[in-house]
């Protein structure tokens, strides 16, 4: 028998994770939300996965569109974050962003991004993991914006 909720929710904020900001577009409207559930996959060929909970708009419109872009987040974007947590309709109102090769809306200021074609989408619980090949990345120096016991933190050299 599985662990009630609240355990598993108090025993996953105990790893502390990079945040990322995963955007798609699709028939021309963008879509995004923060994401927490971001790993490398594969280095032959480059793979990364994402997972997305299946009620949001954002798992449907990555799931038509075919294509990803992942934006990790710096230090400095506590509020680019926090934005793309919420239920809002505007998320991108007001937020500096570029497009990629792909076209797809990557956060500006992002220490990196990715954009990726979906490979794959494999069904997790509540959640659909997004496997997608990485066809660009570009990154830049700073410092991650880190989330840790339902926290932001900051990394100590």
């Amino acid at each position: 028998m599985p662990i009630d909720e609240s355990a598993f929710k108090l025993a996953m904020s105990h790893f502390a994770s990079g945040v990322t900001v995963v955007t798609t577009e699709h028939q021309g409207k963008p879509f995004g939300m923060t994401v927490a559930s971001f790993a490398s996959l594969s280095l032959h060929p480059p793979l990364v996965l994402v997972c997305i909970e299946k009620i949001v708009k954002t798992h449907d419109a990555i799931s038509s569109s075919g294509k990803f872009g992942v934006s990790i987040l710096s230090s400095d974007q506590e509020d680019i974050s926090a934005r793309f947590a919420s239920r809002s309709e505007d998320k991108f109102s007001g937020i500096e962003l570029r497009r990629g090769e792909l076209g797809l809306p990557l956060i500006a200021g992002a220490l990196t991004t990715l954009e990726c074609t979906v490979q794959r989408q494999v069904p997790g619980g509540d959640h659909s993991i997004f496997i997608g090949e990485v066809v660009d990345a570009q990154t830049r120096e700073g410092s991650p914006l880190i989330y840790f016991r339902s926290g932001y933190r900051e990394m100590r050299a």
